[in-house]
């Protein structure tokens, strides 16, 4: 580790040392679960339609969680996140929206627009951006109008469709921050601007809750938010013990809001609801005025802060909120202050971190960067196994469902935090991006990005004969091995920081990464030839053909030659990783 010199690399070096956990808590929820393989029970596999974006509000998710701007510990047993309503959207603006892929004229696509703009590698401070519109947001029209058009046509977005709006400057900048007072300790600041003309309405909801983990029948045990006082909420859960979480009262006095994180089975399934209080309670209260879904009685498994203002030209609606794990007096007394230290500290960390000789716009671009792959991590859960055996409380699954997606791969078992590509247009794991993203991690949090690698390579996530898992529609699927680059390109970069490599990590992962490469070389090609070919490999998703199936539709054959390609790097990788070994391993 390199040495401590500024805080963020002293609460590094503390994580690392077991001493903290200042990553415990993080901006680890998706921005999009719904229309995911892992919700997905339906006999056809049709994960997209099973469960569209017009669930999402009322529909409790079984693996994971989605927010704007969401935070939570590593098990999401907690979640914060935010909620926007500018009075004309005809729904609560929960998370963000965008295309599935059937709906998309180039596939799955987020229609919004928003900026990771600062993030440390402890999450000790973050910073994000999200452009509100103040006009209604144009949900149909953004469905209708790319489904009218073709692969060949540009796509329509949101700015086509309320361009004049944007002009006119009739949105919301809404910034949100986060910042840790202690490693339990999260402060978040709203600081919604209005940009436009004319003064402009604008509700604001802070919002807490559980991820459901109660209504599948395998566990009885049911968290609790219990309102305390006029904007305190008390939050009891068996993995978290008892903690707290506040709203700012000193501008803007809040209503503090209760419902369940359940399904509303009426809306969706036309069946009576055991209690009135689910999990689109704030939508139905805000938008259509059903204060009767509320729970009077101020306790269920989510909670929000509402804040409501007119906001002039130019001027700022501020909402404040922090979560501890003990009860505080003037919980947002000094949190202004806290978040200009945690904002100084990231300048400094950065100012150590980034090359001497770079431009002010090189480091700003490189900077941003950064905080897009640190915003970009998420809690990933999915138990093969159980998914496709179906869950106590809930149907039976189809013969035909478990003898299709990832049928082969029941061993697969995953609760962690991972490197995501995207957490709204592609909110699992790919397993060759994950080990490029690792690469320019190792320069802020070397740690973080050696455990990434070593977990892939566990036996709870490589199959059995060696392959590492592809991607969730098709863990079976054939990506390019890189997997030995990342390990080397971070083993030496974490070696040019400090002065000595991990020769422990190098050689944890060249053991696995021999399994891999046994895998690959006892892969077929069509005609025996010794060439490697097939899967979904350095084209990724832009080819014509589905590169994975040896056919082509016509009876054809597509001959490949980047598989060859890639097994030479691995080869060469492979190579580079031994010799380094046999420097202190003379068995290398």
């Amino acid at each position: 580790m390199a040495p401590a010199f500024t805080a963020e690399h002293q609460r590094l070096a503390d994580s690392q040392a077991r001493r903290a956990d200042w990553k415990n808590w993080g901006p680890y929820v998706a921005e999009r679960a719904w229309g995911t393989v892992r919700e997905d029970y339906s006999p056809d596999g049709d994960a997209w339609n099973s469960f569209p974006h017009d669930h999402a509000r009322s529909r409790a998710y079984r693996w994971n969680e989605d927010g704007l701007a969401g935070f939570c510990n590593r098990f999401q047993n907690l979640c914060m996140a935010i909620a926007l309503w500018n009075g004309r959207d005809p729904i609560l603006k929960e998370r963000l929206f965008g295309l599935s892929g059937p709906e998309g004229n180039h596939g799955e696509d987020v229609k919004e627009y928003y900026y990771y703009l600062d993030a440390t590698p402890t999450h000790s401070f973050m910073r994000m951006l999200y452009k509100y519109p103040q006009v209604e947001f144009p949900y149909g029209r953004l469905v209708e109008q790319n489904a009218r058009r073709s692969r060949s046509d540009r796509e329509f977005e949101l700015f086509d469709a309320i361009g004049d709006a944007f002009r006119a400057g009739r949105f919301f900048d809404v910034f949100i921050e986060y910042a840790k007072v202690d490693q339990e300790d999260i402060l978040c600041r709203v600081t919604a601007i209005n940009r436009g003309p004319e003064p402009a309405p604008l509700h604001v909801l802070p919002h807490v809750w559980f991820r459901n983990s109660w209504s599948w029948g395998h566990s009885p045990d049911r968290p609790e938010l219990r309102g305390e006082g006029d904007a305190s909420v008390r939050v009891w859960h068996k993995h978290l013990g008892e903690c707290w979480w506040y709203a700012d009262v000193r501008r803007h006095a809040p209503e503090l809001w209760f419902t369940e994180n359940e399904t509303n089975l009426e809306r969706l399934f036309g069946v009576p609801c055991p209690s009135p209080y689910v999990k689109d309670a704030f939508h139905e209260a805000l938008i259509h005025g059903r204060a009767d879904r509320i729970n009077p009685d101020r306790r269920g498994t989510k909670a929000a802060a509402h804040y409501h203002a007119t906001v002039g030209p130019g001027e700022a609606l501020v909402v404040r909120t922090r979560f501890a794990d003990r009860r505080l007096d003037d919980p947002l007394g000094d949190s202004d202050a806290t978040f200009d230290l945690r904002r100084r500290e990231a300048d400094e960390f950065y100012d150590a971190v980034q090359k001497p000789g770079l431009t002010d716009d090189e480091r700003h671009v490189q900077r941003q960067a950064w905080a897009g792959l640190l915003w970009s991590k998420q809690f990933y859960h999915y138990s093969v196994e159980l998914w496709l055996r179906g869950d106590p409380a809930g149907p039976p699954p189809s013969d035909e469902r478990t003898r299709r997606r990832n049928a082969g791969w029941a061993h697969f078992t995953a609760l962690d935090v991972l490197s995501m590509p995207d957490k709204w247009e592609y909110p699992w794991f790919a397993a060759w991006d994950l080990a490029f993203h690792c690469i320019p991690l190792a320069h802020v949090d070397p740690e973080w990005a050696k455990r990434q690698l070593v977990l892939l390579l566990r036996e709870w996530y490589m199959h059995p004969n060696g392959q590492l898992p592809a991607y969730e529609w098709d863990f079976g699927d054939v990506n390019p091995p890189v997997h030995a680059h990342a390990a080397r390109r971070v083993y030496e970069i974490e070696r040019a920081q400090t002065g000595q490599g991990d020769v422990d990590f190098l050689e944890e992962v060249f053991h696995k990464l021999l399994l891999y490469f046994t895998w690959w070389v006892n892969r077929k090609d069509v005609e025996g030839r010794n060439a490697f070919q097939g899967g979904f490999l350095g084209m990724d998703n832009i080819g014509i053909f589905d590169r994975s199936q040896p056919d082509l539709p016509d009876g054809g054959r597509l001959e490949q030659a980047d598989g060859t390609a890639w097994m030479g790097r691995f080869c060469l990788d492979m190579l580079a990783i031994a010799l380094e070994l046999s420097r202190t391993r003379p068995s290398y």
